[in-house]
């Protein structure tokens, strides 16, 4: 009897120990997740901390979609981008792949540009003295400019979508920066800059040289171009518009492709122009050179010296061209022209200018 007591009592301890829930081990998820980021150029490096980590992971995405992903033990990585642009980054600290915490950040990316790549033009011509010139070589800009701000009369008469802002171009190592970027500002969705010389710089006839390094994308409308100093007293088109260079960025011959124009009135709106077309690449791979050689006689428009438009502005109905004109430099976004920006286009997109120089008899 006794054994038997014995075994029914080791094969109750054995049911019961059986149905009990084992024992259930608490993972406790990172905190106090601590991210620094240093960006160099294209260069980046991140230094980041948690509490209860076990291990961090590094995610880098490019402008579609897709991504790049580093780990590291002691929280310390570096990435590399070729590319200018602005890019999320996503840190996790991690007590393993499931539990984890995440900060997402985004940088942005200016490569230094090289001003030796592309054309360039001489500093003298034959017949000609440089009567004014901008080789932005400071760290701002000069006291013959000034700036434009907000959005304008119906988007700068073109329902463009940028708000002009001070903040929007720099002058450093060399060049003037103007940055157009997807960002909110009293009710646009971008911001840009534009610059004019109106009441400090004016100038009639002479050969303009301006060399750049244009934007691209769907919706981008960089321009380098003029008006008549006498626009306050009989307003557009009567001043006349001389467009030394405009572009309307987007895919296919766009981003290539430049258009140079004059505008006036004659019993309403009158414009003509051309344009030059690069054979291959766009006109954000390098510098180029663009410029008129405007007289009495005609505006001829040249890309890299190259001619490819030439107005004859002697008929007294085209008398606007006889006129000081001013400059203006500037990104636009959006508007009647290049349409929205898409899903293709990255911000922020930039324009360089590297000189203007203004050459007469």
């Amino acid at each position: 009897m006794q054994l038997f007591y014995l075994i029914a009592t080791f094969i109750l301890l054995q049911f019961c120990s059986c149905n009990e829930p084992a024992e259930q081990v608490q993972v406790i998820s990172p905190s106090n997740l601590n991210v620094q980021i240093n960006v160099d150029k294209g260069d980046v490096s991140i230094e980041a901390s948690a509490d209860n980590v076990n291990f961090y992971s590094f995610e880098y995405f490019d402008n579609n979609g897709q991504s790049t992903t580093n780990e590291s033990n002691d929280g310390l990585n570096n990435y590399s981008y070729a590319v200018s642009g602005s890019y999320l980054i996503k840190t996790k600290a991690h007590t393993d792949y499931s539990n984890f915490v995440e900060q997402i950040d985004t940088v942005e990316i200016d490569l230094e540009v090289d001003t030796s790549v592309g054309y360039s033009s001489p500093i003298s011509y034959p017949g000609y003295s440089l009567v004014w010139n901008d080789e932005f070589d400071g760290n701002s800009l000069s006291t013959d400019w000034t700036n434009e701000l907000g959005t304008g009369n119906w988007g700068w008469g073109n329902n463009e979508l940028q708000y002009y802002t001070t903040q929007n171009h720099t002058v450093e190592n060399g060049f003037l920066k103007i940055t157009a970027k997807e960002q909110s500002l009293a009710g646009a969705s971008y911001t840009s800059s534009r610059i004019k010389t109106q009441g400090l710089r004016s100038f009639r006839y002479g050969r303009i040289d301006i060399r750049a390094k244009l934007p691209k994308g769907k919706g981008l409308w960089p321009a380098l171009w003029m008006l008549g100093e006498n626009i306050n007293s009989v307003s557009w088109p009567a001043c006349g518009e001389i467009d030394i260079m405009e572009m309307v960025g987007g895919a296919g011959s766009n981003d290539r492709t430049v258009h140079g124009t004059i505008h006036w009135d004659n019993n309403g709106h009158q414009f003509y122009g051309n344009s030059s077309v690069l054979g291959s690449g766009n006109y954000w791979d390098e510098f180029h050179v663009f410029s008129i050689v405007w007289d009495a006689q005609s505006i001829k428009w040249y890309r890299d010296d190259i001619l490819y438009n030439t107005a004859d502005i002697s008929a007294a109905a085209l008398a606007e061209f006889q006129e000081e004109f001013f400059f203006i430099f500037n990104v636009a976004v959006g508007g009647n022209w290049p349409g929205s920006p898409d899903a293709s286009t990255v911000f922020p997109q930039h324009m360089y200018v590297d000189y203007v120089r203004v050459f007469q008899p």
